[in-house]
């Protein structure tokens, strides 16, 4: 659920004979209230493929990072043995995670630079070349979060143990920058037990079209930042959940035979309540009620008859 705010509104000047539109941010909890979100399909998201009767390296959709150099698989044995899948245990067993989404989820250990990723060009062990499975780009007017189950703390993981939850876009050289991220701590306070997976978000704020990640891939990435004093351990991952809000938005506005038109844009299926006022400082319990609407589409057109006025501001109150 997001809780990000917004209120847009129009002024409509009818001496200066032009329509000025100013958006206005604001956190209101009488206003638009809580949004929700709309989820986005994210490619073997609850690391249910390939299915397996204990445990497997190979994980369908995501791709392992790339083993770096300090890493010696001939003491250490393979890198891609560092992230793999694992079927829970059946209810009543000690270990049995209680919150598994589905049967599987998949383990990461805190070892420096080991993770797995998604992204539209991404590959997993199973294809020679990228699916472009996982096609969803950042769109202007959206806010995106990403939600992840975590349990921190396996074999003995050391306090203080970092991992790191981010969405990305890659530049003309395929390089991933990073556009929000969190970082998950490891401690006993925090992971009090292994069988309960919590989740974490990453939240990115209402993309504007100037941004450099604006109309770019997204991509998913669950990497170890741990430092070698501190390696050791490992995350078991679970339920990877992305979604996105379109924030409700007063676009377009035409003035036509006496009469004022705009369109109010939102998540679909939302009901709001358009309000009038030719002060924007009165208090919202004096603003005037045009009536009520529901986005069923998205994007849908109100008509204010009753123009005859020297200034009136619009507002749009999302209803319950």
């Amino acid at each position: 659920m997001f809780d990000r705010r917004k209120k847009s509104v129009f002024q409509f000047d009818r001496k200066l004979n032009w329509l000025l539109i100013a958006i206005v941010m604001a956190v209101s909890p009488a206003w638009f209230g809580a949004l929700q979100a709309g989820p986005i399909a994210v490619p073997n998201a609850s690391f249910e493929s390939p299915v397996t009767l204990s445990e497997s390296v190979t994980i369908d959709s995501w791709q392992k990072t790339p083993k770096p150099d300090s890493w010696d698989e001939n003491s250490s044995g393979a890198w891609t043995n560092l992230t793999g899948i694992f079927q829970n245990t059946p209810p009543g067993n000690s270990d049995h995670i209680d919150n598994c989404d589905g049967n599987q989820a998949a383990w990461l250990f805190a070892d420096p630079g080991v993770g797995l990723f998604q992204d539209y060009d991404s590959m997993d062990s199973n294809d020679p070349s990228p699916t472009h499975a996982f096609d969803v780009k950042f769109e202007a007017g959206k806010s995106y979060q990403l939600a992840v189950g975590v349990i921190g703390g396996g074999y003995s993981m050391l306090p203080d143990v970092p991992l790191e939850a981010s969405l990305y876009y890659r530049d003309p050289a395929s390089n991933k920058v990073i556009v929000a991220a969190t970082t998950i701590t490891y401690s006993t306070a925090v992971f009090s037990n292994r069988t309960h997976l919590i989740d974490f978000e990453v939240n990115v704020p209402t993309v504007k079209a100037g941004d450099a990640w604006a109309g770019q891939h997204i991509g998913i990435q669950m990497l170890s930042t741990v430092d070698t004093n501190l390696m050791g351990g490992y995350w078991d991952l679970d339920n990877v959940r992305l979604s996105s809000v379109l924030a409700p938005a007063l676009l377009s506005p035409v003035r036509t035979n006496g009469q004022f038109q705009f369109t109010l844009q939102s998540e679909p299926g939302y009901a709001f309540e358009i309000l009038t006022a030719t002060n924007l400082s009165l208090s919202l319990s004096n603003w005037t009620s045009l009536g009520t609407v529901t986005n069923v589409t998205g994007a849908i057109p109100f008509i204010d008859t009753s123009t005859d006025f020297n200034q009136r501001f619009y507002q749009a109150r999302q209803l319950p």
